[in-house]
């Protein structure tokens, strides 16, 4: 098993395309929606071991500033529009298609993020800020961008989406906290 999520996180490049086009191929030729009860598990238990060694006061500092607001110009300035150019250049006689793909483009995703992030070893307080700002501000403009781009009015739930974040992002950091307390405490027992 280690071997194999080693080899994962060395060849990220190659496996995250991979699993990608396999989910596609996938979802085109059977039918998988029996998979739909087993996504917030997963999530929760590929977020929950990254979160164990999470230093919590860092994610709620100011730290990283600069790069929470860089990511987030990129993902509100400049992403949906280049979404919706390309859906309206694929499909332009298909309205709800490019209204499909600008939503994709304007809710980034949670959970993996934060999993992807840990198995590169990359900033994982960074990505936590990210992710539930990314959220938060995705539930918040995605209508106004759908009324202004597409003159469509939609509803978004945001109670879902707060408790998304809740489940894949608070609920794994405060286990993965008890987690680290308890360890901590059974090496200072053990050895005191």
């Amino acid at each position: 098993m280690w071997k194999v999520l080693s080899f994962l996180q060395k060849n990220l490049i190659w496996t995250i395309p991979f699993m990608m086009v396999s989910g596609i191929v996938s979802g085109y030729f059977f039918n998988m929606s029996f998979l739909k009860l087993t996504v917030m598990p997963l999530t929760f238990l590929m977020v929950y071991p990254m979160m164990v060694n999470l230093h919590i006061e860092q994610v709620f500092s100011f730290e990283g500033t600069k790069s929470l607001i860089v990511a987030q110009i990129i993902n509100f300035g400049i992403i949906p529009f280049i979404a919706f150019g390309l859906g309206n250049f694929f499909f332009p006689d298909s309205p709800m298609i490019v209204l499909g793909i600008l939503f994709a483009a304007l809710l980034p995703t949670s959970g993996m993020t934060i999993s992807w992030t840990g198995f590169a070893k990359g900033n994982m307080n960074d990505a936590i800020k990210m992710t539930v700002v990314g959220l938060i501000l995705g539930s918040i403009a995605t209508p106004f961008y759908a009324k202004w781009l597409m003159g469509e009015v939609i509803d978004m739930p945001i109670g879902k989406i707060f408790s998304s974040i809740a489940i894949v992002v608070f609920l794994p950091m405060v286990f993965g906290f008890l987690t680290k307390k308890f360890v901590t405490s059974q090496k200072l027992f053990t050895h005191g």
